[in-house]
């Protein structure tokens, strides 16, 4: 695949999934793995934190960073000086990397230690990543990327200018070996333990955004944005 490839214009179909691979087949709980395009989506749309490994010098390297999704790919950024998204543009072999996403949606109490677990939803992709280096592509992906943090705020700052693109490098994942995740209910305790004098149970996990916080330099006429409030 060669580093410039244009943005896709036809993505797939919605209602088709993702082909399992020996690397995205759990060894564990199989029956909590997904592959349709809808669950992985809304897993991966729900978030703006990702987490980026892949191998330097050797040994593995994991990198949290910002992301955005646009269709069937993934974009991260960066400094033009980091290693890895430099080895993402060193000719057309790309970066192998593996992406992941997760949402801890409860803390599950168990009567026994061994049984206690979460509540979540996570997404594994695996592929190689490329830089993107052409011009309306690097846009759409820099805009996909504040947008998935704060919807609607990329029409509502200032664009990057010549001297900021410079210093960005953005690399593109495709979703193509890709799975999810999901964990539900309660504990799942041996039936020896279910009358021992412990609590069990669920105690939900929920993200919570607080009321927005004005710069001290804000214009006072300036109202907090719709899309925030």
């Amino acid at each position: 695949m060669p580093e410039t490839a244009a943005p896709q214009t036809t993505p797939p179909d919605a209602s088709s999934g993702y082909e399992p691979t020996d690397r995205t087949v759990p060894t564990r709980s199989r029956d909590r793995a997904a592959y349709d395009r809808e669950t992985v989506h809304s897993i991966l749309d729900a978030a703006y934190l990702c987490h980026l490994g892949f191998v330097r010098d050797g040994a593995p390297v994991v990198l949290p960073t910002l992301f955005g999704r646009v269709g069937e790919r993934l974009y991260v950024h960066g400094s033009t000086g980091s290693r890895p998204l430099r080895a993402a543009g060193s000719g057309d072999e790309g970066l192998p990397v593996c992406l992941t996403v997760t949402h801890v949606d409860g803390l599950v109490l168990a009567r026994s230690a061994f049984h206690h677990s979460l509540n979540y939803r996570s997404v594994v992709v695996h592929g190689t990543a490329y830089q993107v280096t052409d011009p309306e592509e690097r846009r759409v992906a820099l805009d996909a990327i504040v947008d998935q943090a704060v919807p609607g705020r990329s029409k509502d700052s200032r664009p990057a200018d010549g001297k900021e693109l410079a210093a960005t490098a953005v690399i593109r994942l495709d979703l193509r070996e890709v799975s999810a995740k999901i964990r539900t209910g309660g504990p799942n305790d041996d039936p020896r333990d279910v009358g021992l004098p412990y609590w069990a149970g669920v105690v939900p996990v929920a993200p919570a955004c607080g009321i927005p916080v004005p710069a001290d330099d804000l214009d006072p006429s300036i109202g907090v944005p719709a899309y925030l409030s």
